[in-house]
């Protein structure tokens, strides 16, 4: 039987059951730490799936050697970012995919009656067309920034924690500590994107940032305390404790 152990949110192996059956034993691995295993429904503590593999008697002031896997658990999970190209490329998806109702929303608002009015008044005063034309269509944007709102935020918030466009390049976003964020925090870090539609230049400063800073976070993750992580969220089973229920133990959820 293959093992699967979860520790710090992210989750390692698979393992032999002989093995995290002697790291219970030699206290290498927590009794209550959470584990896996094909035909489960949840994780559950490793105590509750092998509860016979109790730890030895301490027989020595020398701790016991660290297996390779724990040796690199112990210290702080460096996830892998999402790099500024990656992330490009997931907007151009999306981007594609919000086209289909911004072309929807353009008809039946009447944007090329509006366009053909312009080009019939710009030769007899450009000034005044132009203007005419950004007043007429500035309602239209108001629905095209509030359908991107809505997208990104009940995408980035749901459980595949991205957008058509992240999961397509194979990224998610989480909050700091790895997890699926809030409809609180997607909808808070997506007002913040919003900006961009002050100018053509704030766009630009607000993503390019991603390939400058350390955890390759824009000013929206700056300021939401939100990563974009690789890795689909339904390719990562992570243990993630339940509250606890009349003493009993806690569990996690498998998402397959």
């Amino acid at each position: 039987m293959q093992v699967w152990i979860g520790r710090n949110g992210e989750r390692f192996g698979p393992y032999t059951e002989d093995d995290v059956r002697q790291w219970l034993r030699d206290g290498t691995c927590r009794a209550d730490e959470l584990g896996w295993y094909e035909g489960m429904t949840d994780w559950r503590p490793l105590d509750e799936l092998f509860p016979d593999a109790r730890p030895e008697p301490a027989t020595s002031a020398t701790p016991p050697p660290v297996p390779p896997f724990f040796a690199a658990v112990n210290e702080e999970v460096q996830p892998e970012y999402a790099t500024f190209w990656t992330r490009v490329g997931a907007w151009i998806i999306d981007y594609l995919i919000l086209m289909v109702p911004f072309t929807v929303v353009s008809i039946v608002m009447g944007v090329g009656g509006m366009a053909t009015e312009l080009l019939r008044n710009v030769e007899s005063n450009q000034t005044a067309a132009i203007a005419a034309y950004a007043e007429a269509v500035r309602p239209v944007g108001y629905i095209f920034a509030a359908i991107g709102f809505i997208y990104y935020t009940l995408f980035e918030s749901s459980k595949w924690q991205a957008t058509p466009g992240k999961m397509a390049v194979g990224i998610r976003v989480t909050d700091t500590a790895g997890k699926r964020v809030s409809m609180a925090r997607a909808a808070g870090r997506n007002a913040i994107r919003l900006v961009n539609a002050m100018g053509a230049f704030v766009p630009f400063v607000f993503y390019i940032v991603t390939a400058f800073t350390q955890r390759k976070q824009g000013v929206h993750d700056l300021l939401a305390s939100t990563y974009v992580l690789v890795g689909r969220a339904d390719k990562q089973p992570v243990a993630e404790p339940a509250p606890r229920q009349g003493g009993t133990g806690t569990s996690g959820r498998f998402d397959a």
